[in-house]
């Protein structure tokens, strides 16, 4: 059997500091519940060498396999994901003297960043012996559980909240995945999710509660070092948070990067988050240690609408680390930016991915992105499955208090 040299080593708990066999399916911290994270044996990993082996390899996300829990080539699955291109933009309205760039994960299979976390979770359940996933998603998440279950040869049920846009759930049946519709948001889709598998012997791929998705996100940040040309990081990474596993994913690869001599100074993560629906937003301005859920929760942007994310306090960790920081943007403003992104620059996005170019002229005037300095906009997925005038006609109807 080849293998694809990865360094996996345990995985550990920054709660309780518990450290756990990855050998064995594991979900949360068998101590105190929080999420596990992979920690890899980075001590004898020759920084420069292994990114000269690097750039020799196929441009997909699994050219990173040495920093990947995959152990065995053959149980990979992918879809070819991974390295998405990165777009500079012309001047941005309110941030004209700003270096602007999209990373475009849009243009990933199944339409969305998702497609990093899900393959490589997919991958290592495969590994592990698992034959049933579940997850409740938004949207984006569920629909790319689908793809690699399917392609896995895995079972996949899909918990969503009712009013997830009915392309997402057609394409998850299209995949051949069970769709259980749940009233109000994520949060309650988990909740039913949870309670409906409890004994059926599937594992949850939800969001921080398994501990591979986030190394699928990691990837995320591996590629901008890369594109970035390893030399020239840009000063700042905008990013629509919802579950925020992509900036937790983000910040543990610049950790990485560091241990291994590549990097100094990590760009500043900052999260964008709706006005309707800000819990990451609001703690980091009170400097507290996690999350507490916001109330009657509303936005047209169904993968941002999650008011309470789980191990929030990894989450906050994550963009303090860095030194970023956090901004909300209105429901319209979302819908502006969706607009600009295709006319002005034909780029196509959801109302989650246009949050970064909504927020961008709200975080130069703040001064938290300075004149001159480079900014990348995190763009989370296509805006296909979306009608931008139907969303502004729910501004006054459906971007109401969920259920």
């Amino acid at each position: 059997m080849a293998t694809t040299v990865s360094l996996l080593r345990s995985l550990d708990c920054r709660a309780c500091c518990g450290s756990f066999d990855p050998a064995r399916p594991t979900s949360t911290c068998p101590n105190c519940g929080h999420t596990l994270l992979a920690t890899y044996d980075l001590d004898g990993l020759d920084g420069r060498a292994w990114l000269r082996a690097v750039a020799e390899r196929p441009s997909t996300l699994w050219r990173y396999r040495e920093l990947l829990p995959v152990g065995a080539v053959e149980s990979i699955v992918t879809l070819g994901e991974g390295f998405s291109p990165v777009l500079q933009l012309s001047a941005v309205p309110g941030a004209e003297d700003l270096h602007v760039a999209v990373k475009d994960d849009g243009l990933l299979p199944t339409g969305s960043f998702k497609a990093r976390g899900m393959a490589v979770a997919v991958s290592r359940a495969r590994e592990l012996g698992l034959s049933s996933l579940f997850v409740p998603s938004a949207g984006n998440a569920g629909v790319a559980l689908a793809a690699y279950s399917a392609r896995a040869g895995l079972t996949a049920r899909v918990y969503l909240p009712e009013r997830t846009p009915p392309p997402m759930k057609e394409s998850v049946r299209r995949y051949g995945a069970d769709v259980v519709e749940v009233p109000g948001t994520i949060r309650e889709a988990g909740e039913r999710a949870r309670a409906e598998e409890k004994g059926r012997g599937s594992f949850d791929m939800s969001t921080l509660r398994e501990p591979y998705r986030v190394e699928g996100k990691k990837t995320m940040g591996l590629e901008i070092f890369e594109q970035a040309g390893g030399v020239r990081m840009p000063d700042a990474i905008v990013y629509p948070a919802g579950g925020g596993t992509g900036l937790v994913g983000m910040a543990k690869a610049f950790a990485e990067l560091r241990s291994i001599g590549l990097l100094e100074l990590p760009p500043r993560l900052y999260a964008v988050q709706p006005d309707g629906c800000a819990p990451l937003v609001r703690a980091l301005a009170d400097g507290a240690a996690k999350v507490t859920p916001w109330a009657e929760p509303r936005t047209i942007a169904p993968g941002l609408l999650v008011p309470a994310p789980f191990s929030s306090e990894r989450i906050l960790e994550a963009v303090r680390a860095t030194k970023g920081g956090g901004v909300t943007v209105s429901d319209r403003e979302l819908v502006e930016a969706m607009r600009s992104l295709a006319r002005r620059h034909g780029i196509s996005a959801s109302p989650e991915a246009a949050a970064p170019y909504a927020a961008l002229p709200k975080l130069r005037a703040s001064g938290s992105i300075k004149g001159g300095e480079s900014a990348w906009l995190y763009h989370t997925g296509t805006g296909i499955p979306f009608d931008p005038v139907a969303l502004e006609r729910a501004l006054g109807s459906e971007a109401t208090p969920a259920a």
